[in-house]
């Protein structure tokens, strides 16, 4: 009998668990979604939002800005993304992180020439105060 309870008891904790890890990822989804909005509709506000004080933004070319540079780049209009598509995601959840990789097309506006790219990303986003924050962003050339 004690061996059934525990096993119940086991079953119960891992659908717990994997219960809680499938909400920790729909949320992910649903922050880098709202990243990619925020983007296009050049949101300062949502940017700041989602972005944790010590953000390492870092560019395909090498590139590499902190919270205030890539914000301020956005907000300016220096860069302005047209659209953004993101294929091939996967997230991988790590505790209070997650780590987000998928292919990154976008038609954009830097510096006033039109650019086509296409990229590969990893982002890492950490969770603060109960809220996904973005930490890390890597680009590279595919």
């Amino acid at each position: 009998m004690k061996k059934i309870l525990n096993t119940c008891l086991l079953l119960l904790l891992t659908t717990v668990v994997a219960h809680a890890q499938s909400n920790d990822e729909k949320e992910v989804i649903a922050t880098v979604e709202r990243f990619k909005k925020a983007l296009v509709d050049a949101d300062k506000t949502t940017l700041e939002e989602l972005m944790a004080t010590e953000l390492s933004y870092g560019h395909s070319s090498g590139k590499e800005e902190n919270k205030t540079q890539f914000i301020g780049r956005i907000a300016s209009g220096s860069v302005d993304f047209i659209t953004i598509d993101i294929s091939d995601q996967t997230v991988k959840l790590a505790g209070k992180s997650a780590i987000v990789r998928h292919v990154f097309t976008s038609k954009l506006i830097d510096e006033g020439k039109a650019l086509d790219i296409k990229i590969g990303v990893m982002m890492v986003w950490h969770k603060q105060k109960g809220k996904w924050k973005l930490l890390a962003r890597q680009a590279y050339k595919l």
